[in-house]
């Protein structure tokens, strides 16, 4: 038997041989068995009241509480995984996406955006279809930047909190996947064509990933963080304009 069933066990039978015990004391010192089965009868009965207020009242409130604190951890770790990793890599993959012009404008998101224009972005990126151009992908400088963080990936996948994630689950497998094809190749300047179409397949995985995720850190930040958002905002990889430096207004 396990020691956490053994001590729950042990637990429930002290605590009932103990109600038995004061029973038997009321009985024996008021010698009233009527009013004692009328009480007894009217704890049973409280019961499922008592079920009621604390597993499906006061649980499902601390539950929600618990949810939105790990809601909040989450974030960090994705507010991490971004600075550090997820930004310099959009930046460097869309690069090489030959129809990025036809979301760029849409992704530079403004101050006055709501709710609803993240949606509709989010539709639009939904229906296109995130692509690169192999050639333009400098394969040796993907390679190094991928391996270099492998180990800040890996502390990652050891959170269990991104777990509760699961599209941001799917991103990092696909990136953790992409890092293991890279490093498996000697010589990434001279593969066949065969060989850079199943790189291509993966690079256009994670980056597809990767931009939705962005889009939704990013509607994150402005709804509960408008000074991490700015800065998100001067260091978005899809302005064209954008820099980290605040410029003089006109």
């Amino acid at each position: 038997m396990k020691e956490d069933t053994r001590w729950k066990l042990i637990a429930g039978v002290l605590l009932v041989t103990l109600a038995l015990a004061i029973f038997t004391a009321h009985y024996l010192i008021f010698q009233d068995a009527h009013h004692l089965f009328i009480f007894f009868i009217g704890d049973l009965a409280f019961i499922p009241i008592e079920v009621l207020i604390i597993t499906l009242i006061i649980d499902q409130m601390l539950e929600s509480r618990e949810k939105k604190r790990r809601i909040e951890k989450l974030n960090m770790v994705i507010g991490v995984f971004f600075s550090r990793f997820g930004t310099p890599l959009l930046a460097q993959l869309a690069r090489t996406d030959p129809t990025i012009e036809q979301v760029k404008s849409r992704l530079v998101i403004g101050d006055e955006w709501h709710n609803d224009m993240f949606r509709d972005v989010q539709a639009c990126l939904n229906r296109y279809s995130c692509n690169i151009t192999i050639e333009k992908v400098e394969k040796a400088a993907l390679r190094e930047f991928l391996v270099r963080n492998e180990d800040f990936l890996l502390r990652l996948v050891e959170n269990p909190v991104i777990f509760e994630h699961e599209s941001f689950t799917d991103l990092i497998l696909a990136i953790n996947h992409l890092t293991e094809e890279m490093k498996a190749r000697d010589d990434l300047s001279s593969l066949p064509r065969t060989d850079q179409s199943h790189l291509a397949s993966d690079i256009c995985r994670a980056y597809s990933l990767l931009v939705l995720e962005w889009l939704k850190y990013m509607e994150y930040l402005k709804g509960h963080y408008p000074y991490l958002f700015s800065l998100a905002m001067r260091t978005n990889p899809f302005d064209d304009s954008a820099t980290v430096v605040f410029q003089q207004a006109g």
